[in-house]
C-alpha cells in the first residue's frame, strides 16, 4: 500500500504532558569510526529530534569531535579497547536502554564492530541495523542470520534493516538484480529471517515478516545524498525506544523523513538541500501528522 498522511495520522502516538525523560526511553547507538564521524553526528542529531527521552552514543573516542559540538545532549560512551570489556559495558547501558541502532559510519575492519552486532541481535530489545552493520551481516551470513530471525523466540522485538539497494543484493548475494525484482526480494528476505526490511531507494519499501508492503513516494532527489539514511537510522531507533512498535515506527519515520525532505527541497532547494536541512525540519513533518 502507498503510504499517506491519512495512515500516519491513525498511528500518532500519545505523549505524556506529565512524562519525563524516562518516560520517554533512551536510545543506544553504536556509531562512527575515526574517518566516518559525519555519520554518527547525524544520526545522533536525528535521535534527538524523534522525541526520546535520552541518547546515548557508543563508538570509538577519536569518532566523537563533531558529535560533541553538534549535540550536547547526547550522552557520550567511549569504546573500551577489549571485547570483553566493551560487552560488558555494552550489557550494562542495554539494561537502561529501550531500542539501540548499529551500524552508521562504523568500521567493519574493527573486530568490536562484529562483537557488537552479535551481542546486539542477541539482546538488545528492539534493533536497527543499518549501513556497516548491514555489509557485516551480508559477510558473515552464516553466523548472523540464526541469530536474526529467533529474535522473537528470546523474547525480543523482530530487528528493522535498513538497506539501500547496494546492502540489500549484498545480503541476498544477488548482484545481477532487477528494479521490478526488488519488492518481491525484499519481502522473502523480510518472511524467511523474521525481520522488517525497511529498503531504501527512489522509491522506498518497508516490508515486514507478515507479508505487508508499505511503498513510500514522498521523497525527491535531493535526499539522494550521503547522511540521509543515517537520519532516517536514528529517527526510527529513536521512534522505537518511545515504545513505538516496529512496523510504525518504520513506515512512520519512512514517511515524515520523506516530507521534511520535501519541506527542505521547498527551501534550500534540491540540488543544495543537506541531509541537515532534513533534521531542521522534522517539526513541519510531525505536524504534518498531528504527532505532537
Amino acid at each position: 500500500m502507498i503510504i499517506d498522511e491519512a495512515l500516519i495520522k491513525s498511528w500518532a502516538p500519545s505523549r505524556k504532558e506529565d512524562g519525563h525523560k524516562g518516560t520517554f526511553g533512551t536510545a543506544l547507538i553504536v556509531a562512527g569510526s575515526r574517518f566516518m564521524t559525519g555519520a554518527q553526528t547525524l544520526a545522533v542529531s536525528s535521535c534527538l529530534r524523534s522525541g526520546v527521552g535520552m541518547t546515548r552514543v557508543l563508538g570509538p573516542e577519536e569518532s566523537y569531535a563533531s558529535t560533541r559540538v553538534s549535540c550536547p545532549c547526547a550522552l557520550f560512551s567511549p569504546y573500551d579497547a577489549s571485547v570483553s570489556k566493551l560487552l560488558r559495558q555494552t550489557s550494562e547501558y542495554l539494561t537502561k536502554a529501550t531500542a539501540a541502532l548499529i551500524g552508521p559510519g562504523i568500521d567493519t575492519e574493527d573486530q568490536r564492530s562484529f562483537a557488537l552486532l552479535s551481542y546486539l541481535l542477541e539482546k538488545a530489545p528492539c534493533l536497527v541495523v543499518d549501513a556497516g552493520a548491514l555489509n557485516l551481516l551480508a559477510h558473515f551470513k552464516e553466523e548472523l542470520l540464526p541469530v536474526l530471525k529467533t529474535r522473537r523466540e528470546r523474547g525480543l522485538d523482530v530487528a528493522i534493516l535498513t538497506p539501500h539497494v547496494g546492502e540489500f543484493k549484498r545480503l541476498i548475494g544477488k548482484s545481477n538484480v532487477g528494479e521490478d525484482d526488488l519488492e518481491k526480494l525484499a519481502a522473502e528476505f523480510a518472511t524467511t529471517n523474521d525481520c522488517i526490511v525497511v529498503l531504501k531507494n527512489h522509491v522506498t519499501i518497508t516490508q515486514t515478516p507478515e507479508k505487508e508492503c508499505y511503498i513510500n513516494i514522498m521523497s525527491n532527489s535531493g535526499m539522494s545524498k550521503g547522511g540521509s539514511g543515517d537520519v532516517l537510522a536514528g529517527l526510527i531507533v529513536g521512534m522505537l525506544a518511545q515504545g513505538i512498535e516496529p512496523k510504525v515506527a518504520a513506515v512512520s519515520s519512512v514517511y515524515i523523513h520523506g516530507f521534511a525532505g520535501c519541506v527542505a527541497a521547498s527551501e534550500v532547494g534540491k540540488r543544495a538541500m543537506l541531509p541537515t536541512d532534513v533534521i531542521k525540519n522534522l517539526t513541519y513533518a510531525y505536524e504534518s501528522v498531528n504527532w505532537k
